[in-house]
Order: structure tokens, then sequence, then C-alpha cells
């Protein structure tokens, strides 16, 4: 009687996200990235588990006790924002951004709180001494004797630090910097980062008590390590601005338990930082609103609306091709308005030097700016302040249009609670109701935005 035997197939996986092919490939066919395919040894054809006894009955999922999850908040008001109200029992927030950004300070602010909530916090710092760290805390006031410090690069020796304090808050700066010694490889590498990611939210989940990870960014702006690390976590948080700027703007990326369109503002200070409810202030500047060249506009990043001052100066060039100069805009989105207002509405700025810029480190990134961008340069080119008080909102199309964007009633709303007295809106679009003491003008094309916002000397 012929045996059938199972043939052994060599399987090939990802380091950097895990997908697995039965050939090798120079490119990862998930996330795209180059020589991370390597041989992952001999597969079986079949399924190689089996059914074994289950750890608890299944049961109607109305039965489930809730409570025991229910969030709790961090007492930081933006960061709670971000993860939708607070952190839930068990969940794992990697908080990720480049070196000097923040996060740190960030982290211990965030644990100095809970510690005086009773709460029992384990920061774990595998980059600093424990001595840097207890100056930092002092410096920005999150000193706390219910904040536990250990200096620990060792996932064996964490993981007994977990099993002896038992903590309500886990904080680990960073995780690149924690390896194991059952793994081959230096800290930070792919195997190990996956090794004490996956070690320590195990104690996570199982003990039940939150925990935030540190996470370095790579050049490209993603965290650096295998990406199944964020796939592992429950939170996945980006903390980002400008290394001359006060600025700094926390967003969720990936969030299980909430949103994933919120963002938090906060400001870097000496003393620490702060969260800020109101950044209006940081993007609108404050010397005299009757300056050429000078218009606000309404963006909305993620659900909050925001405020940004668009600045630009038009002078004439002595060099054959002029500079175009920009600073936390799109530099194709302002060569783009340039030929608009250059063809469309007759503002010669072909042979001028251009320099553009916004208010306070803000990044304006969405075409719900293009209108204020415009009659900026317009204003600046034509040496005539723009009316008083208005702020502009809408998308400018090659052909002159002015085109309808989201939100615009939120950003009307926005801009009456900020002071402003005239909204210049797109015509098309949903009709919006002018809030009390401001006035509603609508725009089908650039060039009426054009004249009726910026009167000719």
């Amino acid at each position: 009687m012929a045996t059938t035997t199972r043939t052994a197939k060599p399987g090939y996986r990802c380091t950097e996200c895990g997908w697995t092919a039965a050939k090798w490939v120079g490119q990862c066919g998930e996330c795209q990235a180059w020589g991370t395919v390597v041989e992952a040894g001999a597969a079986p054809s079949g399924p190689a588990t089996k059914a074994t006894v289950a750890t608890s009955a299944a049961r109607p999922i109305g039965d489930v006790d809730a409570t025991a999850s229910e969030r709790r908040a961090t007492g930081v008001d933006e960061f709670d924002r971000v993860l939708g109200g607070g952190l839930v029992p068990g969940a794992v927030v990697l908080l990720a951004g480049e070196p000097g950004v923040g996060k740190s300070t960030l982290l211990l602010d965030v644990a100095a709180r809970a510690a005086r909530a009773q709460r029992t916090v384990l920061y774990v710092t595998g980059e600093e001494s424990a001595g840097q760290v207890r100056l930092r805390a002092e410096r920005i006031g999150a000193l706390d004797s219910g904040m536990l410090l250990a200096a620990e690069t060792d996932l064996g020796a964490v993981l007994a630090h977990i099993e002896q304090v038992g903590p309500d808050l886990l904080m680990v700066d960073s995780i690149q910097t924690i390896a194991s010694a059952a793994i081959d490889g230096t800290a930070g590498g792919v195997s190990q980062v996956r090794e004490v990611a996956s070690a320590l939210i195990q104690a996570a989940k199982t003990r039940g008590f939150p925990m935030v990870l540190v996470g370095h960014v790579t050049r490209e702006g993603t965290v650096a390590g295998p990406r199944i690390v964020e796939h592992l976590v429950d939170v996945v948080c980006q903390f980002e601005g400008e290394q001359h700027s006060q600025l700094r703007l926390l967003r969720s990326i990936k969030n299980r338990f909430g949103s994933v369109d919120e963002v938090g503002c906060f400001q870097l200070l000496d003393t620490g930082i702060e969260g800020v409810a109101d950044p209006s202030g940081l993007f609108l500047s404050r010397e005299g609103a009757h300056v050429a060249g000078t218009c606000a506009t309404i963006t909305i990043d993620g659900k909050r609306p925001l405020p940004a001052e668009i600045q630009a100066l038009v002078a004439p060039s002595a060099l054959s091709n002029p500079r175009r100069a920009t600073s936390g805009i799109d530099s194709s989105r302002v060569a783009m308005i340039l030929a608009v207002l250059q063809r469309r509405v007759g503002v010669a700025v072909a042979a001028d030097d251009v320099y553009v810029s916004t208010i306070g480190g803000a990044r304006v990134t969405e075409p719900a700016a293009d209108v204020a961008l415009a009659l900026a340069l317009a204003s600046a080119r034509i040496d005539a302040p723009v009316r008083p008080g208005l702020a502009a909102i809408g998308e400018v199309a090659l052909s002159g249009a002015v085109r309808p964007v989201t939100g615009v009633g939120q950003r009307v709303a926005e801009a009456a609670r900020l002071g402003f007295t005239e909204v210049l809106v797109p015509a098309s679009g949903t009709p919006v109701d002018a809030p009390r003491g401001v006035q509603v003008h609508t725009v089908a094309s650039l060039r009426e935005a054009v004249e009726l916002a910026v009167p000719r000397p």
C-alpha cells in the first residue's frame, strides 16, 4: 500500500510586514519594500496547527462585561482627544516621531499626571540614564512618588520589573533600545523589535494595563523597525513638529477604539509641553492686518478647524529665472495659483520674485486654502491690503473658477468665533447661514474674489 508523504516547500517572508511568498521576489507585495524578503525555511504544505482545548467558553456578546474596558483619562486633554477619550485597559499605543520632537517630554507629563491620580506608573527608559530622566522630570514639574523609573535595555529585566511592580500604566522609551538575549541581532533590528513588541504586548493584554511605546521614525517618515509592530498595537500616533517651531501636532494614524480624524495641538516650551486647546493665536499674526500680502483662511485637519494665515511677498526680479520660495505650503500649488492669476485674472507675476510663507509653522496642504493664497499673492503684487477682517475659503480650478470644499459651515463658524467679520466662500455648493456679525460673500471665480477682497488703491 502506497503512503503519501507531505512535501516541504521553501517559504519566504518579508521582514517588514510579515508577508509570505512561495518564491523569492525583490519587492514585497504587501508593503512594497525592496530587499526585505528572505527565506523563512521549509514550510509544510498543509496546516500544522490542530484543535486544542479552548481557554474559555464562547458566550453571547451581550453577556460580556464592558465595564473593565472603560477609558481612563490621562489628564492631558489634547492627548485624550486624539486617543478618543483616554486609555483603554490593555491597550497598546505606539507614539512615533523624529528625535527631539518631544516624545519623551510628553510621555513624562502623562506619566506624572497618572501617578498623581493614584495610579502606579512604571517608566522604562533605554536611551537615557535614570539620572537624566530625573533631571528632565524636575525641569518640567513631573516628579511624583507614584512614578517608578527603571533604566533597562534587556527585555527579560523589563518583564521582571513588570512582574515585581504590577503597574497600572507602562511607558517604554523606546522600543528600539530594548533587546532580548534569546534572539540574535542587535537592538533595533527587525527580529529584536518584533520579539520585544510581542512580549510586551502579551504582558499588557494578559495583565490588563495600558502601555505606551515610543518609536523613532526613518528618513521617509515611517516608523522604524518592522511594519508588523504597527499591526500588533492598538493605536499608532504620529508626533510632528518643525525643529525651529514650538508647535507640535499629534495625529492618530490608527485607532481601534476611536476615530483617526482627531488632531492634538501642543506647544513645546523650556518648562515642558503644554496642550493648546485654542491654537488660533499660534497661526494668526498679531501685528496690523492692513499689510499688503496677507490673507487668512480656515483649514480642517481631521475634524478640527484650524486657522492659517498666508503671507506673500512679490518683488521685481533681477534674474532671468525669478525666484519662487515657499515655507509651510506646497510649492507646486503656489506655481499653479501664480499661473491662474497671470492668465485668468491679469495679475502679472511672471517676472517677479515670489515668496510665500505661513505663520507659526503651520503646514497648509488642502486645496481649500487656494483662494486665500491667491488673494495674498494678488495683494502683494498690487500692493494693496486685503479687506480687514476677511477670511477666504475655496479651491481654485485651472479655469479660474472657485470650487466648493467640504465643511464650509464649520469653517465659517470658526471664522466667526475668531472675530472675522467677513468670509468669502464658493458660490456653488451647500448654502451657508451667516453667523451673527459675519457677512458671507459668495464668489464664482477668482477674478470676482480678487475684485471683491483686494480693492485697488
